[in-house]
């Protein structure tokens, strides 16, 4: 009996690997079967399972919202500040509806713009077709004609269009610290012309065409049919099941970008409105206020148009600029240019204008009294003034003292002429 036992016991251990064999073979097949399935569920996907639709009040009425005598957005029931997260876990259906909202608050700042400061839209490029994407900047009524002084503004990058230096200041906070509004105004006050330039107004969106389906490699092949639907069902119906389960049901509209010729991006449309617009001006004094990129922007104007900007430019007042004279490799005279007529207002714990230790060999950088960012020019507001009222009464003085000097040296040659 012992010797059967003995003679069998190899065999059953040959039986027991060949089943651990096969059983670890399945449990690798179904590992396998489950992170290919995993890979095709996105956790994002899962959240948008249960989403309501992305339709959202087209103006600020049905939103049920409204700017009051301060300039705050609020409620017109509840008298309540914007809510963002008006459903608790749908943060991808919030953000749409800020976004929705953010569309909106761009269409009444340029009503503002319009309405309020009296400014007109000018067309870009100057000479676009019919059929092609187009932005556009806002020029008060004498921002070519102004013989003494232009301000232009340039905002940062991201959703802010023309007219704007922070959306969520905007529906947040009020207008005043989160539009360009009080600085069109102060500056039309005292006899500048103004340009408020678009530079994130780069390029159309559009609806992408829907290709035709490729045919799968299962349908050009040479199996047999009934083979072929077989082994479908066989390899695909769970994962199929499984992931039709948790799909997204609400399926964004996939969409392409068209440039704006000559503004399809914020340094080209810098370059471009200097070209075709504050070149021509009359103004003998340019002053130039830019937050964030758009100082980026303007130290690339400096690159490409370096003469012309020391030539017309006057001063110049960038909030938290985000330029860097290392990477946009600036030249040593646009450096010593901008030391002498540029100041950095930056974010900063330290009271407003206190000077702050140079980072770089450009521009003087002085406290904007807030640490936050987006603030930063509205901070500013009176100091940027006052360095450009300081500015043109220089530029005054000095232009008054050639003129003496000429008359003086006339009056010289007349003199020795007369004694002659």
């Amino acid at each position: 009996m012992l010797s059967h036992f003995c003679a069998a016991t190899p065999a059953l251990f040959i039986l027991w690997i060949i089943m651990a064999q096969v059983a670890g073979q399945e449990d690798r097949e179904k590992t396998t079967a489950l992170k290919d399935l995993l890979s095709r569920i996105d956790l994002d996907e899962l959240m948008k399972k249960d989403e309501p639709p992305f339709t959202f009040p087209k103006t600020l009425e049905e939103f049920e919202y409204a700017f009051n005598e301060y300039g705050q957005l609020r409620h017109i029931k509840t008298g309540e500040t914007f809510v963002f997260n008006a459903r608790e876990d749908l943060h991808r259906w919030n953000q749409k509806r800020y976004e929705a909202l953010g569309e909106i608050i761009t269409q009444y700042v340029y009503e503002l713009l319009e309405k309020k400061c009296n400014m007109t839209k000018e067309i870009l490029p100057v000479d676009a077709t019919e059929d092609e994407p187009t932005g556009f900047i806002y020029l008060s009524p004498d921002a070519l004609s102004n013989p003494s002084k232009l301000l232009v503004l340039i905002q940062g990058s991201g959703v802010v269009r023309a007219g704007q230096w922070a959306r969520r200041l905007i529906i947040n906070q009020d207008l005043n610290s989160g539009t360009q509004i009080p600085f069109i105004e102060r500056a039309m006050q005292e006899g500048y012309g103004v340009m408020v330039l678009n530079p994130n107004e780069n390029y159309l969106e559009v609806e992408k065409p829907t290709k035709s389906p490729l045919p799968s490699p299962t349908e050009t092949s040479d199996e047999p049919a009934e083979k072929r639907e077989r082994k479908d069902d066989k390899e695909g119906k769970k994962k199929k099941e499984f992931y039709e389960k948790y799909r997204n049901p609400q399926r964004e509209t996939e969409t392409e970008r068209i440039l704006i010729r000559e503004n399809g991006s914020s340094e080209e449309h810098v370059l471009y409105v200097w070209d075709h617009f504050v070149s021509k001006a009359a103004a003998k004094n340019v002053f130039i206020m830019a937050h964030s990129y758009g100082g980026l922007s303007f130290v690339e104007l400096m690159n490409q148009r370096e003469l012309e900007v020391k030539n017309k430019v006057c001063a110049v007042a960038l909030t938290d600029s985000a330029h860097n004279i290392w990477l946009q490799e600036t030249t040593k005279s646009t450096q010593d240019w901008m030391q002498e007529h540029c100041r950095n207002w930056v974010s900063s714990p330290e009271p407003l204008d206190i000077p702050l230790e140079p980072m770089m060999p450009d521009c003087p950088r002085v406290s904007a009294g807030t640490e936050r960012h987006e603030l930063t020019s509205w901070m500013s507001f009176d100091s940027i003034f006052r360095f450009f009222s300081e500015f043109h009464a220089k530029e005054g003085e000095e232009a008054e003292e050639t003129s003496n000097s000429v008359t003086t040296r006339s009056g010289s040659h007349k003199n020795k002429h007369q004694d002659l």
